[in-house]
């Protein structure tokens, strides 16, 4: 087993095999690769396919050098400390280590004075929210004032007015950690667009081809994502934005996101084939040039060489490339921001949340 898990040259170790040495479980390595809390070894440099499709592997699937190991082992709370950091509550769990009521605490998370870092539907497809407990305690310790006596008039307010966003807030923390476990341009763009409605995509992203490369690069789900049936709509509508100025803020960022993974390379297209850069023949010598001169007199008129095509030139931003059809030109940065500024709700207006539990 040793042999399969650890490379000797390397000094690796599987995903598996770490979590085990650093006694985490599943779900709570995952979210230390993901907080930062591990480091994991790079994803190595991906040759993309015929098609461009290649995808890095997300960071709690990378192997764990050895050495990362070993510092984490040496720490002083190990193995204690490690699980403290990545410990999730409920609310109730939450609420008993700021010795407030359970409403109390629901009231304080729904108005955005804590983040939720996961979430599940139980057995009744009913929204159960987890929280950092190293977080919920430092809340407690930096807001005193919020856990005793009456709330502010501000929080009694909004919470009276039904506003909710822990899906908001957690949407937050998802994507900031997708981020963090990528650098390759377009996987960000992608990370991006998951948030956002395939309709709020299409108007962002006005090339197919486009739009189809970030659905390759769309990262894997949240952990315990219903896969079908009425629970995997609802947790599809907490993973994607809902509030009209959280939509139009993640087109804006889709946008600039485009625009940065453009300058690094185009999106690939169906029938594009890479081909290897190919070393120039080396000059032949004065004297075989003038042997082959003269073999050409004799001969006749040399042989030129086919022309090349010319490059593929972004779409949008010269002649149409082969294969594709022409489209309109592509607007600049400015104009592309315009067009994300409208951003309309998905059908029906504001997505509910529907029943859930804190």
């Amino acid at each position: 087993m040793d042999a399969m898990t650890v490379d000797e040259t390397t000094r690796t170790v599987a995903p598996v095999r770490a979590a085990e040495e650093l006694e985490l479980k599943r779900d709570e390595f995952r979210l230390a690769v993901r907080m930062g809390l591990i480091r994991t070894a790079p994803n190595p440099v991906a040759v993309p396919d015929p098609r461009g499709a290649h995808r890095d592997r997300p960071p709690e699937r990378r192997p764990v050098a050895r050495a990362e190991l070993d510092r984490l082992r040496a720490a002083p709370d190990f193995p204690e400390g490690l699980r403290e950091r990545v410990r999730a509550v409920g609310a109730g769990e939450a609420a008993g280590l700021l010795s407030v009521s359970y409403d109390r605490f629901n009231r304080l998370a729904r108005t955005g004075h804590l983040s939720p870092v996961r979430f599940y539907l139980n057995r009744y497809r009913m929204v159960v929210w987890l929280y950092l407990a190293a977080e919920v305690t430092a809340f407690g310790e930096e807001n005193p004032g919020l856990l005793t006596g009456r709330l502010p008039a501000g929080v009694r307010e909004r919470h009276a007015a039904g506003e909710d966003l822990r899906a908001r807030n957690w949407r937050s923390r998802h994507l900031s950690l997708l981020l963090r476990g990528t650098d390759d341009p377009w996987a960000r763009a992608a990370a991006i667009a998951s948030l956002l409605d395939p309709v709020q995509v299409a108007e962002v992203v006005d090339d197919p081809y486009e739009r189809a490369y970030l659905d390759r690069l769309r990262p894997a789900p949240p952990p315990g994502l219903p896969v079908a049936g009425a629970s995997h709509e609802t947790a599809v509508r907490l993973v994607r934005a809902d509030d009209p100025d959280e939509i139009l803020w993640h087109r804006m960022s889709l946008a600039l996101a485009l625009d940065e993974a453009r300058a690094v390379r185009q999106a690939p297209y169906p029938g594009e084939r890479r081909r290897p850069v190919q070393e120039p023949d080396p000059e032949p010598p004065a004297t075989e040039a003038a042997g082959r001169a003269e073999a050409g007199q004799a001969a006749g008129p040399p042989v030129r060489p086919a022309p090349r095509p010319p490059a593929r030139p972004h779409a949008g931003r010269g002649a149409p490339s082969p294969g594709r059809a022409p489209g309109p030109r592509r607007p600049g940065l400015l104009g592309r921001i315009r067009r994300a500024l409208p951003g309309r709700t998905p059908a029906g207006g504001r997505w509910g949340q529907g029943r859930d539990w804190g």
